[in-house]
């Protein structure tokens, strides 16, 4: 995201914070957890087709496979867990070792994340994600899912993940992956285009380049780990950054491939060629064809009350355009901190789950962070007021539904200081710092405390 803030830094941070799951134990069953018989089928009928695709896969097995998918058609939760992870954790230990990279650990991946989306308080929230996603998206088109919930819980919940129907399900994260590549060509090669082998050499190379020259630049993104390797001359890229706009480059070969389909995305890592492409769509975006020189105010007015209607249910129906800083916060420290609930007309549900405020939240927030690009990319001074109007909203919803998501928490300071107005900026970090949830958080949230005082007594 191209930024004049000196807080540019802190989005980073906060993507490299969120961006992935929730993961938990439980000794629970799964079936209780969800305690809905309709879900409770099709998240059933999801684990015997991956079942029957990994039996149709061929090759050896990889050991412990056929343990954990036990577990998952037992619904055991905890097994799920503990096997999984203990493939997962043979699987970076024995990179070179073909039967840990086969469709048999996508479908690790994907139960893994299925049983984490359905447990606990989760299932409730999991299935209205879950099924506003997917009735949002017309049949045939293709979609991808960025973070967990938004690639797992709709692999799970569609009506067949692995037939594409109602859409195609990928996801952005794992494009740079040939044996992910290999698993989408074994899956769908037939029906959409799936980059190839050389696309993705192509596309390598392409990155590869492009770093080279921004280095001779000093243009690298924050974040970004590129070196030239002293002996070989070679270049070297590492790090989230660097994959994800490899990503980005296989993503744009599917888009240009495929002509005669509609995109719908999901975002975890804002991939940047795309932002002029995107719109609202309910809770994701839709990619447009063709660049969009300015979103309506058609548009923003129905993202605004889409999600207007979808909060309400939540956390309440007090958050309007007047509401300030100062009264988000004082709702986050009765109801998140204190769990004081006396006339709250939200969920408590809601709020006791992490996963599922956390889960909203990010989608909030990658709103926010399209309308914030667009204000950052006009010259215009009336549309940046619109843009940064439309941001402000966005973010106050995103960081009332989880007071201490990074991401929601970083872009929101960022916009706030680029608007000049630390006092609120101050409010929001203090917050979050308060109530993070676990220590790592919490010290990089007493960092940024510390740097916006600093910043007011300059």
């Amino acid at each position: 995201m191209k930024t004049t803030s000196k807080f540019a830094g802190f989005v980073v941070l906060a993507a490299g914070l969120a961006a992935g799951g929730c993961q938990k134990q439980s000794t629970q069953s799964l079936w209780k957890s969800v305690n809905n018989p309709a879900i409770t089928d099709q998240l059933k009928s999801f684990i015997s087709e991956k079942q029957a695709q990994a039996d149709s896969a061929g090759g050896d097995s990889m050991p412990g496979f056929t343990s954990f998918m036990a577990a998952a058609q037992q619904g055991d939760r905890a097994a799920v867990r503990n096997l999984g992870g203990q493939i997962e954790k043979q699987a970076q230990q024995s990179y070179s070792d073909p039967r840990w990279h086969t469709a048999r650990m996508q479908t690790v991946k994907e139960l893994i994340g299925t049983f984490d989306a359905f447990g606990d308080n989760d299932a409730k929230y999991s299935a209205i994600y879950g099924n506003e996603i997917i009735q949002s998206i017309p049949a045939g088109s293709i979609y991808f899912g960025g973070t967990d919930p938004g690639r797992f819980i709709i692999t799970a919940m569609q009506t067949s993940q692995i037939k594409g129907d109602p859409f195609f399900t990928l996801t952005q994260n794992a494009l740079a992956d040939g044996s992910y590549l290999d698993y989408l060509q074994g899956m769908y090669g037939d029906k959409i285009y799936i980059p190839t082998k050389d696309d993705s050499q192509k596309c390598f190379e392409d990155y590869y380049a492009d770093v080279q020259q921004r280095m001779k630049e000093n243009k690298l993104e924050p974040g970004e780990n590129a070196s030239v390797d002293p002996i070989s001359g070679k270049m070297q890229v590492s790090g989230q950054v660097a994959v994800m706009n490899i990503n980005a480059l296989l993503v744009k070969v599917i888009f240009d491939r495929s002509t005669n389909r509609e995109f719908y995305i999901e975002q975890s890592f804002p991939l940047a060629w795309m932002y002029p492409y995107l719109e609202p769509h309910g809770l994701i975006f839709k990619l447009n064809r063709q660049p969009l020189p300015v979103l309506s105010d058609e548009t923003i007015q129905r993202d605004h009350d889409h999600w207007t209607n979808t909060v309400a249910p939540m956390i309440g129906d007090w958050l309007n355009d007047s509401t300030t800083v100062n009264e988000i916060s004082a709702f986050a420290e009765k109801v998140f901190h204190q769990y004081d609930f006396s006339g709250f007309k939200g969920d408590p549900d809601f709020v006791k789950s992490h996963y599922s405020h956390s889960m909203f939240s990010k989608e909030r927030t990658s709103i926010a962070a399209l309308y914030a690009w667009r204000a950052q990319n006009t010259t215009d001074p009336g549309e940046k007021d619109r843009m940064n109007d439309a941001a402000d909203f966005a973010y106050r919803q995103a960081w009332a539904l989880c007071p201490y998501m990074p991401e929601a928490v970083y872009g929101y300071v960022q916009l706030l200081m680029t608007e000049e107005r630390s006092s609120d900026a101050l409010i929001v970090a203090e917050t979050a710092e308060k109530l993070a949830p676990d220590r790592p958080q919490a010290e990089q949230l007493d960092q940024l405390v510390e740097q916006l005082k600093r910043y007011q007594n300059r």
